[in-house]
């Protein structure tokens, strides 16, 4: 396949359609030298973005959160999705939308005089972890930390918060792992690279507290769901020493959808019969 800057097709640009291969910024984004972009990855199934709106709520509520104000309301992003899709004649995709400062008057730390821009783009991607959501994804456990709220805006879906993603995902595949598992900086259970993790023990649920994570859209959905069916949920620190208590562990997020996990180090999970009704009702869930 060729490389994401070289296809056919079209993405969307500060409100304009353009060529893929022509979607193109300046070396001197503010951006690219001091990690001020903001990003979306959404999926669309059978011509529908799943919970389009929230996505571009929440990607309104991270600019402002890292002081970026984004040009274009909701319904205007919602609409460039929209856009972008019909021109790339795709209805089951990836949509990424993105939102950065980019090359003006200024290029320090300060940036407030140079533009704040928005692109979309879409493409076909498949199961984000392979064959991982028929065994169980293995994950390796990151020596990385994530950072407090009073270091980061953590609630922000911010680029600069993904350095330790890339850095941890590239040592977790050197070991023949598909991921990562963070604990955060007071040593409690935290999230995948770009998931959130939910266990299993005793029949009920138990997922991490989003005080210093995102509060994933498809976290939220699955506690929804799992709520429904009148399972109960803990959403609560978890310690590293309550790995060894649970039974199954899925993985949510909008590129992993639902995840099982069969190993985190040397905690093996069972691919079990909740992990699988939960995997099965987010798809029915996405389609319908």
């Amino acid at each position: 396949m060729a490389g994401y800057d070289d296809r056919d097709g079209k993405i969307w640009m500060d409100g304009a359609l353009v060529e893929w291969r022509e979607a193109k910024v300046h070396i001197l984004s503010h951006a690219l030298h001091y990690a001020s972009s903001v990003f979306e990855g959404e999926r669309c199934y059978n011509g529908k973005i799943f919970k389009s709106t929230e996505h571009s709520q929440r990607l309104l509520k991270s600019g402002e959160l890292l002081d970026m104000p984004i040009p274009y309301t909701v319904e205007q992003i919602n609409e460039a999705k929209e856009a972008v899709l019909a021109a790339n004649g795709l209805t089951d995709a990836y949509v990424r939308a993105v939102a950065f400062r980019g090359a003006g008057e200024e290029m320090g730390v300060a940036s407030l005089g140079n533009p704040v821009r928005l692109a979309v783009a879409c493409w076909s991607w498949g199961a984000y972890y392979g064959d991982a959501k028929m065994k169980g994804a293995k994950l390796d456990i990151a020596k990385w930390k994530r950072p407090s709220p009073e270091t980061i805006p953590t609630a922000a879906k911010a680029a600069g918060l993904y350095m330790i993603c890339t850095m941890s995902k590239h040592a977790a595949q050197a070991k023949g792992c598909s991921d990562a598992l963070f604990f955060d900086y007071r040593g409690y259970v935290a999230e995948a690279t770009g998931a959130n993790i939910f266990f299993v023990k005793g029949g009920e649920v138990h997922t991490p507290l989003p005080d210093a994570i995102l509060n994933g859209i498809t976290r939220q959905t699955v506690i929804g769901m799992l709520r429904a069916k009148g399972i109960t949920v803990h959403e609560r620190h978890i310690l590293p020493a309550e790995l060894a208590e649970f039974e199954q562990c899925w993985l949510t997020g909008t590129a992993a959808e639902v995840t099982p996990v069969g190993q985190i180090g040397d905690y093996v999970f069972e691919v079990g019969a909740l992990t699988r009704d939960i995997a099965t009702e987010y798809e029915a869930l996405v389609r319908a």
